[in-house]
C-alpha cells in the first residue's frame, strides 16, 4: 500500500463538476492499493499517518500529527501510485490490486482513520475526479507498507 500525504490549507474533489469531498487546513492522502495489501497494511498505514508529525509546533517544527491538532482528512483513491515506469514510456499497473478489493481497503481506511477521530471526507472511488489543493509549506511525503514478503522497493 502506497499513499502520498500533504499538508494542506484546504482541498476538494469533484466528480461531474460537483463537490463530493472537501476539507479545509488538515491532509489530503492520495491512497494507492497493491496487489497482496490486505487488512493488515491498512490498519498500519492508517494508523502511521493519522499520528505522522509533520505539522508544525510553536517552534515551526514538524512535531505534531493531524490527531494532535483535531485536523480533518481528505482521503482519495489513487490506482496510478502502483504505476511502474521504470521500462518504455508507458506505466504499467500490474501492481494495482483488483478493484474490489482495492474499494473495499480504501473504504476501511476512511472508517478507521474516522474510528481514531479524525473528520475524513472523500473522493469517489473509481471515478473521473478533479482534486484540487492548496499546499501548505509545501510539505509532501510518501508513505508505504508492503505485505510481508513483498520484495523491498515499489514497483
Amino acid at each position: 500500500m502506497k499513499l502520498v500525504v500533504q499538508r494542506v490549507s484546504r482541498a476538494s474533489v469533484k466528480v461531474d463538476g460537483e463537490v463530493v469531498g472537501a476539507i479545509e487546513q488538515g491532509m489530503l492522502i492520495l491512497l494507492g492499493v497493491l496487489v497482496g495489501d490486505g487488512e493488515r497494511e491498512m490498519q498500519k498505514l492508517a494508523e502511521k499517518v493519522a499520528r505522522f508529525r509533520f505539522f508544525q509546533d510553536e517552534q515551526g517544527r514538524m512535531n505534531l500529527s493531524a490527531m494532535d491538532l483535531g485536523l480533518e482528512v481528505l482521503l482519495v483513491s489513487q490506482f496510478t501510485l502502483a504505476a511502474d515506469g521504470r521500462r518504455g514510456r508507458r506505466p504499467s499497473f500490474d501492481q494495482a490490486a483488483d478493484p474490489e478489493v482495492a474499494r473495499k481497503l480504501y473504504e476501511q481506511f476512511a472508517q478507521k482513520l474516522r474510528e481514531l477521530g479524525l473528520v475524513c471526507a472523500t473522493g469517489r472511488f473509481g471515478a473521473m475526479m478533479e482534486v484540487e489543493l492548496v499546499n501548505q509549506g509545501p510539505a509532501t511525503f510518501v508513505l508505504e507498507e508492503a505485505p510481508p514478503g513483498a520484495p523491498n522497493g515499489s514497483p
